[in-house]
């Protein structure tokens, strides 16, 4: 039995991805900001979704600035995995893991070093999970009555 799949052209999927990093990083942005005031920190910090250096530590404002890097992190990959079915309608999970990796080199170009603190890849690596799970979640009973839309059965 032969899948076939409609390819969107190059240009629908470069402009599908420019807008799902845009939802990504404007998400990462107001979700932080929102963190950062309900945490009452005093200096909210511009490098917030690619500083990976904060570890948790016993010192009270450090741990309440890890605490506010981790949530904002997780919040945005969890709410990004729901916007995304939105724009892509399918194949979200190509989509979230492009956005992941394209943010890991943004990352690693901004802060001018290759992320080794193992927190900071546990907390990236669940909040895929988390943004794979829920946009294809959300794709799927979005696109039930979508007859160009792959189902179990034609696997």
């Amino acid at each position: 039995m032969a899948f076939k799949v409609k390819v969107a052209d190059s240009k629908t999927v470069l402009l599908r991805l420019v807008l799902c990093l845009i939802i990504f990083y404007t998400l990462y942005y107001m979700i932080a900001s929102v963190s950062f005031g309900a945490f009452r920190l005093q200096h909210f910090d511009g490098l917030i979704p690619f500083d990976f250096r904060i570890e948790p530590t016993e010192s009270t404002e450090s741990s309440t600035k890890y605490l506010v890097n981790l949530l904002s992190m997780e919040l945005t990959f969890f709410c990004s995995g729901l916007l995304f079915a939105a724009v892509v309608q399918r194949w979200v999970w190509d989509y979230a893991l492009t956005v992941t990796l394209l943010h890991v080199l943004f990352t690693c170009t901004v802060m001018q070093e290759f992320p080794l603190i193992w927190q900071w890849w546990l907390a990236l690596g669940s909040g895929l999970f988390l943004m794979i799970c829920n946009g294809q979640l959300i794709a799927h009973f979005a696109c039930q009555s979508d007859p160009s839309y792959p189902t179990l059965h034609s696997y």
